[in-house]
């Protein structure tokens, strides 16, 4: 099983709002008492925060939940219930964030130290001592917490890498980044050996790095899905440099010509800016055939910038410092850019809508907060209640909606008759 995951679920919960206290105090000599109950305390939200440290997207493969800690419950002598702590979850540099249900891309966490919001944490409850006013000296009801729900989301991983090695199954990519870097991938004489990205660090003078992606080969439809193209064609998206790597010894495969045209084309197909990438084509396995075999097709088509063989080490040095050249000139170009912290902005106000079996629902949380009462049944809690929801403008958006006396109305998990004012 294969240690590098680029696509997975991810499920989040925020954690819950604590509940709001009810209690009265009592103290000796105190001829009147009052209302002391603690607020609950916020439950934690859940953030997604890009890591250079973490490689891929395996820690959500077998276990996708991510839960924040809860809210505690507010207590007496007006003491209030810690708030939850958040959640960060660590998420490698090139992971991009879909809608669930949509598709949509939600946010794109790019570099290093880029955090985004993924769930709100629930707000706490406000204890009874909250709802003391002048015309109700002993509200006997305090708040329940906010309750969070599970939020479904798809993460998908793009490779943040300064060079790509793009090429036919057994065009020698693997390798070429073993001679290149110190990366160890599985080798052997069939195609499509490679089926994940490797990754390898390549150093040149002793100080200049940059990083190099040896990615499954690609082979002519792969832009419409065929071989592992549209799986692993996303990865070389994020690459600065690109390297054509063209088999110099194909017999039965495409010829060098045609490997090169047909390479141009499937990234023409998936992103046609991709072709303005700069970019290198190096020959391989040079070694197996001199300049004059590889006919003049192939210089007819553009040529090759570079012959190398990784088993002899012929041209690779230089292959090394053009590549460094490439990479350096890349990025000067990019716009210095900080990490940045986005939050999902609070969806406002309500919306009245109808269910299938033609229950009349308001949704929204500050609707739902304002039933989020511990029990209304208490005539005192369900006089606030719709206070508030008039408030909002709740009963006017319901009349303009169409509601008529005795339909059903609910509102969260609260369900109510509608009752015409009088």
């Amino acid at each position: 099983m294969s240690n590098f995951v680029d696509e997975s679920n991810l499920c989040v919960r925020a954690g819950d709002g604590g509940a709001g206290c009810v209690s009265f105090r009592r103290e000796a000599h105190v001829p009147r008492g009052g209302p002391d109950g603690g607020d609950g305390g916020d439950g934690g939200s859940v953030w997604l925060i890009a890591d250079r440290n973490v490689a891929s997207l395996l820690a959500f493969r077998d276990y996708p939940h991510r839960i924040a800690r809860s809210g505690t419950h507010g207590q007496g002598a007006k003491r209030h219930g810690k708030k939850g702590d958040d959640l960060e979850v660590r998420v490698p540099e090139g992971t991009t964030v879909h809608d669930f249900e949509t598709g949509e891309v939600l946010v794109d966490l790019v570099h290093h130290g880029d955090r985004w919001l993924a769930a709100i944490g629930g707000q706490g409850g406000r204890g009874n001592a909250r709802f003391l006013s002048n015309r109700r000296r002993a509200p006997a009801f305090a708040e329940q917490g906010e309750i969070s729900e599970n939020i479904w989301y798809r993460l998908e991983l793009r490779l943040m890498a300064d060079v790509a090695l793009v090429g036919f199954p057994s065009a020698g990519k693997s390798t070429l980044i073993s001679v290149l870097s110190r990366a160890k991938p599985k080798i052997a004489d069939y195609p499509f050996t490679t089926l994940v990205p490797n990754l390898g660090v390549v150093t040149v003078d002793g100080e200049f790095e940059f990083v190099v992606a040896d990615l499954p080969g690609l082979i002519e439809g792969a832009s419409e899905g065929r071989g592992l193209g549209l799986q692993f064609l996303r990865h070389i998206e994020r690459a600065r440099v690109l390297v054509y790597l063209i088999d110099l010894s194909s017999v039965d495969g495409p010829s060098p010509a045609r490997q090169l045209e047909i390479l141009r084309h499937e990234l023409e197909n998936y992103k046609p800016d991709l072709l303005a990438r700069p970019s290198l084509v190096a020959g391989s396995k040079c070694d197996v055939l001199t300049p004059a075999d590889w006919g003049e097709e192939l210089e007819a088509a553009g040529g090759v910038d570079l012959a190398i063989s990784s088993v002899t080490n012929t041209g690779i040095d230089t292959l090394k410092w053009r590549l460094a050249e490439l990479v350096k000139k890349a990025r000067d170009q990019e716009p210095e850019r900080e990490g940045f912290v986005i939050h999902r902005p609070e969806p406002v106000g309500f919306q009245v809508g109808r269910d299938d079996d033609g229950t009349w629902r308001v949704s929204g949380r500050a609707a739902e907060r304002a039933v989020a009462l511990s029990d209304l049944t208490d005539v005192g809690a369900l006089h606030y209640a719709q206070k508030r929801l008039e408030k909002l403008g709740v009963n006017r958006a319901l009349k303009r909606a169409g509601v008529r006396q005795g339909d059903e109305v609910r509102i969260g998990s609260f369900a109510f008759e509608y009752e015409e004012d009088r």
